[in-house]
């Protein structure tokens, strides 16, 4: 452990050492190990994990092992705020959809621009299966979850979004009329859901869902994500659940 400068706050320090340390590790670390590796009382180390576990920068797994969020692992930066809460409460009800549908599991938030950016997920134990890794952003006018945040977003942002974005086909499947786009989003505005099959990437359909905070603002989509073979005889169930 390295020595601290003397305008260091030491538990601000430890928490960035644990983050630094688990985010070099490349599988997760036990209470143990990490109190060997640094040095940190037991009992402290305990509770500052518990911490950074409850706001969602860490994950503990059933062996009681940690590991670093892979949102901030292989994501464009550090959450905060409200996605890291938001993170949080999700995850747990996220791995019990997995567990239910046997489906892929994705939290996406809307960037400022109009664009989807997944923060969490929870991926299906099924040999083949729908992944994808939480960087970057994708287009909102072919996915799933883009198309639950633009329905739910200010018509004259959304408009905007459209007519900016570079609307282009993707897949054979994607919809690039902007017109027939709107008539869609105003369909998952009434419904309350949304589809993509095959739209955003050959062979991966899926259905997302706003979730909403107490006021009622959709903040963010849950997606579930599945093989397009599988969807095509699940597609009511997954969109029930």
């Amino acid at each position: 452990m390295n020595a601290h400068n003397d305008s260091e706050v030491k538990s601000a320090v430890r928490v960035l050492e644990v983050l630094e340390l688990l985010a070099r590790a490349q599988k997760p670390l036990t209470l143990k190990t990490i109190v060997s590796e640094l040095g940190y009382p037991k009992s402290s180390t305990f509770n500052l994990l518990s911490t950074l576990v409850s706001r969602a920068y860490i994950t503990r797994d059933g062996s009681e092992a940690y590991r670093i969020h892979e949102a901030f692992r292989n994501g464009p930066g550090w959450s905060s705020g409200r996605d890291a809460q938001l993170i949080a409460t999700a995850q747990p009800v996220m791995d019990a959809l997995r567990d239910a549908e046997g489906e892929s599991v994705f939290l996406g938030v809307r960037r400022r621009d109009g664009r989807i950016r997944s923060i969490a997920k929870s991926i299906s134990h099924q040999l083949i299966r729908y992944e994808s890794d939480l960087t970057g952003s994708d287009a909102s006018y072919c996915t799933a979850m883009g198309r639950v945040m633009l329905a739910h977003w200010k018509p004259e942002k959304t408009a905007a979004y459209l007519a900016r974005e570079r609307i282009i086909a993707i897949t054979e499947y994607t919809v690039i009329d902007r017109v027939q786009l709107r008539r869609i989003i105003e369909t998952v505005r009434v419904n309350g859901y949304a589809i993509s099959d095959q739209e955003a990437f050959v062979g991966g359909s899926g259905v997302a869902a706003p979730v909403r905070d107490s006021s009622g603002e959709v903040i963010a989509a849950l997606n579930i994500a599945a093989v397009t073979a599988r969807f095509s005889t699940t597609r009511d169930r997954v969109i029930a659940a």
